[in-house]
């Protein structure tokens, strides 16, 4: 069964097809025996996640932060905790970050933007051939727009008013892509939303005259581990369930 959902996942996220961060290691990054009973899909493959994975039975753990962020590393402290938990318990780990950041089903930025029900997302913040993100062309009031915003993430936004109080042009780019502000502007937003970003993009965004909204970066990237374990539950017939343990970050 294993082979069977990675064979699927791999192919419907693109695996091979999207570029990343290297270390993001998209795919399967911990095998098992092949059985799998029950899908857990959480954000990120920490120490904590894989616990409350294990304490639930679960042998398929979706994730969108994998388990080798920092690179080559010795199976040492909390990263042989992990795998010493993990593998006992029969369970194996699949991670995928940018392909399911910018997939058109079930990714992050689209589902986020489908949640605000302000029109048709396009393709946004092109980089190397690939759209990091989604805009759309609406006409909203600012205070609504984030009126609309901590509904959908269900908490604090962190804003830099720097923009026009009526939007008409709206980025998304889901986690942590504050950095990118300034390319955001010059494809003609004037409104930005992300998840978090450095402490110089408040001056940048008021020099730019763009709206500047970061909801959490943990916040903005639930959307799309839970719309895959969905899928994959109705897929395979499994049972998931979603692990949630926010960083507030």
């Amino acid at each position: 069964m294993l082979d069977s959902i990675c064979r699927f996942l791999d192919g419907f996220l693109r695996i091979k097809d999207v570029e990343d961060y290297p270390n993001a290691l998209n795919g399967l990054q911990l095998e098992n025996d092949g059985r799998v009973t029950r899908i857990g899909a959480a954000v990120d493959a920490s120490e904590t996640v894989i616990e409350m994975a294990v304490g639930q039975h679960v042998d398929l753990l979706l994730v969108h932060h994998g388990l080798f962020w920092g690179g080559l590393t010795r199976l040492a402290g909390p990263q042989f905790r992990k795998i010493n938990r993990g593998m006992p318990a029969n369970l194996s780990i699949y991670s995928a970050h940018l392909p399911l950041d910018l997939h058109p089903q079930v990714g992050n930025n689209v589902l986020l933007a489908h949640r605000l029900e302000l029109g048709q997302p396009e393709p946004f913040l092109m980089l190397k051939s690939q759209n990091l993100g989604y805009a759309i062309s609406a006409q909203i009031d600012r205070d609504e727009l984030l009126r609309r915003l901590k509904t959908v993430l269900g908490g604090k936004l962190w804003v830099c008013a720097g923009g026009p109080q009526q939007i008409r042009r709206l980025g998304i780019v889901t986690g942590g892509a504050g950095n990118e502000l300034a390319k955001a502007a010059a494809e003609g937003v004037d409104t930005f939303v992300t998840g978090e970003g450095p402490h110089h993009t408040f001056a940048l965004a008021e020099e730019l005259g763009i709206n500047l909204i970061y909801g959490g970066h943990y916040a903005t990237e639930t959307f799309g581990v839970r719309a895959l374990g969905e899928l994959i539950s109705a897929k395979f017939g499994i049972p998931w369930t979603f692990l949630d343990h926010p960083s507030g970050l």
